[in-house]
């Protein structure tokens, strides 16, 4: 039923394998310089942890303690223990570097092929991985997990919709990895080259790397003619693996043998009560190289009560709904970048992509919202699109109680990338 016999133990069995695995990567923290000086304040030893519970003792680990103690400061193991590194792209000031020994390695592969076996995949089936490859962990983090389960593996990286094409067609591939934005974007190619979806031999595709909205699955798979799947990971993290959905499309489940999660409030640090939204925050288990203790990811979700109807045990978080640090102050208003994807992308109208840009107007902060509408109601009826943008406005007031500026202009006129698509543009200091 499962890919590995941990996916249904029972919850008792869950706390006490929790508990012996916190109990060990405490000990293998105290070999780092960073926490041997942190964990050394607080004198605390793995003998303080009793239960799961007891992780509330450790302090919390952010984004700045990794690059403040950049590149070597969180090392657990001698240097000739480490196989592979990755690395944030480090635009924004010093990038975090997370290093893996080879069973680090090992043990992340087997994650990311316990998802991929969830959702569908199996040994035999060919299996294209369209991400980008090198420092990203989305590339070599599935890709090894692919292989780990069986599966033939194109590692066709990202970009070149030509090629993928050919890939997909020529080996008949049966799954893909492949971020939203990208998805989207290789429908409307598909559609350009007279290819339909649904001649293609794919039936499952691996979707992540960035958030998006429900909406936004639903019409990757309706373009694409297939079963999308919400994945949840991030470089500090190991990579992709972390949570994952199964077949049911309720929830990803958190690998609870290999990670503690909890949801806080990012103000006050406190647990937040059961199915609040909060700030999610976790603790590697398995890490032997470089593991992270209660890691602050500044994700936003939320647990889902009670059990999944596939049987697994470990608990389900929703999908992110944005992030503690990208939240969006207008009006008084607080908002995150998805409510405003999740507003567009019900209304069928509206085409994939949209861009929204924070102004100033005098000494108030404006919101004006981009959006590619599709060609058969970009009319030249100016009372039609007239309508048209009110009904957007007002749908986007609805959701995040500001109403924006919304500008209208033609399908395929936004610039956009094949990799992460720009969403927010700030430009406060430029007008």
């Amino acid at each position: 039923m499962y890919y590995e016999a941990a996916e249904g133990l029972a919850r008792e069995s869950l706390d006490k394998l929790q508990t012996e695995r916190l109990r060990r990567v405490v000990a293998t923290c105290l070999r780092s310089p960073f926490y041997s000086h942190r964990l050394g304040e607080l004198k605390l030893t793995p003998d303080d942890f009793n239960s799961p519970d007891d992780i509330r003792k450790l302090p919390f680990t952010t984004k700045q303690d990794l690059r403040d103690n950049y590149p070597y400061g969180f090392l657990c193991q001698p240097m000739d223990q480490y196989v592979r590194l990755h690395a944030s792209s480090g635009t924004t000031g010093t990038p975090t570097a997370i290093f893996y020994t080879q069973n680090d390695v090992d043990s992340w592969a087997a994650l990311v092929a316990r998802c991929m076996y969830g959702v569908g995949l199996r040994k035999g089936d060919v299996f294209q991985n369209m991400s980008g490859y090198g420092l990203f962990t989305g590339g070599l983090g599935i890709h090894y997990g692919a292989e780990r389960l069986g599966c033939l593996t194109v590692p066709a990286g990202a970009g070149n919709s030509k090629r993928q094409l050919k890939l997909l067609s020529d080996f008949h591939v049966t799954g893909v990895h492949i971020i939203p934005s990208y998805a989207l974007y290789f429908s409307g190619f598909l559609k350009s080259e007279g290819v339909d979806p649904h001649s293609l031999d794919w039936r499952i595709a691996l979707i992540g790397a960035e958030p998006h909205t429900e909406e936004a699955r639903r019409r990757i798979e309706e373009l694409l003619g297939v079963k999308a799947y919400n994945s949840y990971g991030m470089t500090e993290l190991n990579g992709p693996g972390v949570a994952f959905e199964c077949q049911q499309q309720a929830g990803m489940h958190v690998w609870e043998d290999a990670y503690i999660p909890e949801i806080i409030d990012p103000k006050t640090g406190e647990h937040v009560a059961e199915g609040e939204v909060g700030e999610l925050v976790m603790t590697t288990l398995c890490r032997e190289g470089m593991p992270l203790l209660r890691y602050r990811t500044r994700d936003l979700t939320r647990f889902i009560p009670g059990p999944c109807a596939c049987g697994r045990t470990h608990r389900r978080i929703d999908r992110i709904t944005g992030r503690a640090d990208d939240m969006l102050i207008i009006k008084g208003c607080n908002i995150y970048p998805m409510q405003i994807e999740q507003a567009l992308m019900s209304l069928p109208e509206v085409a994939h992509n949209y861009l929204i840009e924070i102004f100033k107007e005098g000494v108030m902060d404006q919101l004006r919202v981009k959006v590619e509408i599709k060609d058969d109601y970009f009319v030249e009826d100016m009372r039609v699109l007239t309508a048209l943008q009110k009904k957007i406005a007002s749908r986007l007031r609805d959701e995040i109680l500001v109403t924006p500026r919304v500008e209208l202009v033609q399908h395929e006129s936004i610039p956009k990338s094949e990799g992460k698509a720009v969403r927010v543009v700030d430009l406060r200091d430029k007008e």
